[in-house]
């Protein structure tokens, strides 16, 4: 499904080996939130949602490079409209439990967020 016009909220991050374990236990916490809690429909309507993780390399314009060790993670979320990355962030404060350690983490990371972002691209 092309997503031209739709909005993105992208999050990556690189993280030491030693967080990994505790940052795969919030990923599978967030996945299992959203899933219960995010509209389909209607303007805060969540189209897609994919978290990945794999080896951060040493050059990340080289993916034959060596691995650092340490692991960068990804996270896509596609909206209807920016109503639903409002929604989305009113609601996962007030209500995933995991919120607060979720912002530890990433403020402990190499974090770099696209809030709202406009698809300009995109398809199928």
């Amino acid at each position: 499904m092309a997503t031209k016009g739709k909005t993105q909220l992208l999050i990556t991050f690189v993280a030491s080996p030693d967080q990994v374990d505790k940052i795969d236990a919030l990923v599978a916490s967030h996945g299992a939130y959203m899933e219960k809690t995010h509209p389909r429909d209607g303007a805060n309507a969540l189209l897609s949602y994919n978290f990945s993780k794999g080896p951060e390399l040493s050059n990340p314009l080289d993916p034959g490079s060596a691995a650092t060790g340490n692991t960068r993670y990804v996270l896509n979320e596609i909206y209807e409209s920016p109503a639903g990355i409002e929604n989305h962030w009113q609601e996962s404060q007030k209500s995933w439990a995991d919120f607060g350690a979720m912002v530890e983490v990433l403020g402990s990371c190499d974090t770099q967020t696209l809030h709202c972002g406009e698809i300009t691209e995109s398809l199928w």
